[in-house]
C-alpha cells in the first residue's frame, strides 16, 4: 500500500474526486489547502477536443493575464543599435546578437522568454534546434518576432503567458500564485479560458472544451464543471 502523508490524507477527505466543482468553489479550496512553505503556483489543465498532430487542430497563442503571473520573467532580446536600446529601456534582461548566439550555443540559457526583431531571424535560426524544443523560439504569431521590441518586453514581463496544446490534447498553464486573492485568480482564469476558446481551430470537431481541472503545485487536481465555462 502506497504511503500517504497526513496532508494527502486530509486533502483526500476534503476534495471529492467524483464531483465537478464550480470555478469559484474550486479556487477557494485550492487556496485554503495550499500550505507548502513556498508560494505555490496555481495551475489549470484543459482537455480539448483536438488532435494537435493535424496542423488545422493546433492550439497555440499568448494571453495577457490581467493580474500578472506572480513570477519574475527573464527576457532575452535579439536586437541591434536603436532596437537594442529600446529593449533595454523596456526592461530586457539580456540583449545581444552574435554574443547571445554564442551564449545559447554554449548552453547558457539564463532567460524564460526570447524576443527578436525581424531582421535578426536569420541569425536566430542558427540556434533554432536549441530554442525550439524549449518552446522559446521567437515566433511572429506569438508576437515575439516584432519591430516593437519595447512593447513585447513589457508584455512578457507584465503577465503575458504562452499556451500550447500537448500531444494528448491538453493545455497546462499557470494562472498565478496561492498568495493571489481568489478574485484575481478568477480573473486570470477567465482570461486564459476566453483566449483558448477564441483560439478554437477550424479543424476541431464536436465538443471543444472537454475536461478541466485546477490545482496548486503540491495539491490534488480539482475537476471543474466545464458547463460553467461555456458551450465551446
Amino acid at each position: 500500500m502506497a504511503f500517504q502523508s497526513k496532508k494527502a490524507k486530509k486533502l483526500a477527505t476534503i476534495v471529492n474526486r467524483e464531483k465537478l466543482y464550480g470555478v469559484t468553489e474550486a479556487i477557494a479550496l485550492i487556496k485554503e489547502n495550499a500550505t507548502a512553505k513556498f508560494d505555490e503556483t496555481i495551475e489549470v489543465a484543459l482537455n480539448l477536443g483536438v488532435d494537435p498532430r493535424h496542423a488545422d487542430q493546433m492550439v497555440r497563442g499568448v494571453v495577457s493575464l490581467p493580474k500578472g503571473t506572480g513570477k519574475t520573467v527573464r527576457v532575452a532580446v535579439f536586437a541591434k543599435d536603436a532596437k537594442a536600446e529600446e529593449a533595454l529601456a523596456a526592461g530586457a534582461d539580456i540583449v545581444g546578437a552574435d554574443d547571445l548566439i554564442e551564449q545559447i550555443t554554449n548552453g547558457n540559457i539564463d532567460f524564460d522568454r526570447c524576443i527578436a526583431t525581424p531582421d535578426m531571424m536569420g541569425l536566430v535560426g542558427r540556434v533554432a534546434k536549441i530554442l525550439g524544443p524549449k518552446g522559446m523560439m521567437p515566433n511572429p504569431k506569438l508576437g515575439t518576432v516584432t519591430p516593437n521590441v519595447g512593447q513585447a518586453v513589457k508584455d512578457a514581463k507584465g503577465g503575458q503567458v504562452e499556451y500550447r496544446v500537448e500531444k494528448a490534447g491538453i493545455i497546462h498553464s499557470g494562472i498565478g500564485k496561492a498568495s493571489f486573492s481568489a478574485e484575481d485568480l478568477r480573473e486570470n482564469f477567465d482570461a486564459l479560458v476566453a483566449a483558448i476558446v477564441r483560439a478554437k481551430p477550424t479543424g476541431a470537431k464536436g465538443k471543444y472544451l472537454r475536461k478541466a481541472a485546477i490545482s496548486s503545485s503540491m495539491g490534488p487536481g480539482i475537476r471543474l464543471d466545464v458547463a460553467e465555462l461555456g458551450n465551446a
